[in-house]
């Protein structure tokens, strides 16, 4: 088999993870590592390489030998990078948010559509086994039908310079909620509310709802200023309950056999309901360890290879857009309900 010639462009916090990952992947043959600064490319390639590092987007996009790029740049440079090149008939993986706007993302994934490249959104967490668990036992109804969606994501982060705390954290919670939501359910409106209690000029800390089309609500908590680190996502469905503890490797996700049962009696309109509580098992599924960055490397080359869409798509990307937009929409008019228009799906 053939491997595809891969080109990363950006070294800096996630660059080398997905230098190491595509060198791991015998689909991919890594030729270039670029970089505004060379020296740092050299310095994540190592002394003893093949791979050459560059400042120069444009000689990268000119190799012929390089049929897709990998992009680990900052958002606001997404746009003009991903453009470059699929006009230069690359297919694209690259890091989220795909744009800082969904009209500059809705270009984007028309023009990979009229290039006929793949364009491919680093969702990572959508490769992990624990996610991929987690979307398997909703679609296959041992949840049964999902009531509501509850994720905390909080710890004592970084301060982001070009982007809020909704737009570095919560593309995470939105993703995997996009990605393991059901055939037929989509999110129909969104409310958020922020705060910015250090001064820091953009909201440090935020709350997000989604309203979803089957009537239940999923609820986000993203934090840059909590002392502890906490990331978990609780899934309540009419069977069952999911609980993933991200930061828990003993017991990273449980499925809980309890709940509230309402059962009708009578046979008329007026027929009382009863509600009852069930409490069963709890069921600690055995999951494989299995690094996450692997998966989006060997779905990227599977795309590419078998010309069909990834996973987490282009349009994927910009369903996480919308809602991202539609809270800050939300934000600006003191947390007043964004309608979207519409299903995103």
């Amino acid at each position: 088999m053939t491997s595809i010639g891969l080109a990363v462009i950006g070294a800096g916090y996630w660059g080398p993870n997905l230098v190491r990952n595509a060198m791991a992947t015998p689909e991919l043959r890594l030729e270039w590592l670029c970089d505004l600064d060379e020296d740092r490319a050299k310095a994540v390639l190592g002394r003893y390489t093949t791979v050459r590092p560059t400042t120069s987007v444009e000689r990268v996009l000119a190799d012929p030998a390089v049929e897709a790029v990998a992009i680990a740049t900052p958002a606001r440079t997404h746009f003009d990078l991903v453009r470059a090149a699929l006009d230069a008939g690359k297919h694209v993986l690259v890091e989220k948010p795909l744009t800082p706007t969904h009209a500059e993302g809705a270009k984007l994934v028309a023009l990979a559509e009229e290039r006929n490249r793949v364009l491919m959104l680093d969702h990572t967490f959508c490769y992990t086994p624990v996610v991929r668990k987690i979307r398997d036992l909703i679609a296959t109804g041992e949840l049964g039908d999902v009531q509501f969606v509850d994720s905390v994501r909080i710890n004592l982060g970084l301060v982001q310079p070009d982007v809020d705390v909704l737009w570095d954290l919560a593309p995470h919670d939105l993703s995997i909620l996009d990605f393991v939501l059901p055939e037929g359910v989509s999110p129909v409106a969104v409310a958020a509310q922020s705060s910015d209690p250090i001064g820091a000029g953009k909201p440090c800390l935020a709350y997000l709802t989604v309203w979803l089309s089957s009537g239940a609500i999923a609820h986000v908590h993203v934090n840059w200023l909590s002392p502890t680190k906490i990331r978990t996502t609780v899934i309540g469905g009419s069977r069952r309950t999911i609980v993933w503890d991200d930061v828990n490797p003993a017991q990273r996700l449980a499925v809980y056999d309890r709940g509230v049962d309402l059962s009708a009696v009578g046979e008329d309109e007026r027929r009382a309901a009863l509600i009852s509580y069930r409490t069963g098992d709890v069921v600690v599924p055995a999951l494989p360890e299995r690094e996450a960055l692997r998966g989006v490397m060997s779905e990227f080359a599977a795309s590419i290879t078998e010309g069909r869409a990834p996973l987490t798509d282009g349009k994927a990307g910009l369903r996480v857009l919308a809602l991202l937009e539609a809270a800050g929409q939300s934000i600006q008019n003191d947390g007043r309900r964004i309608d979207l228009g519409g299903s995103t799906r």
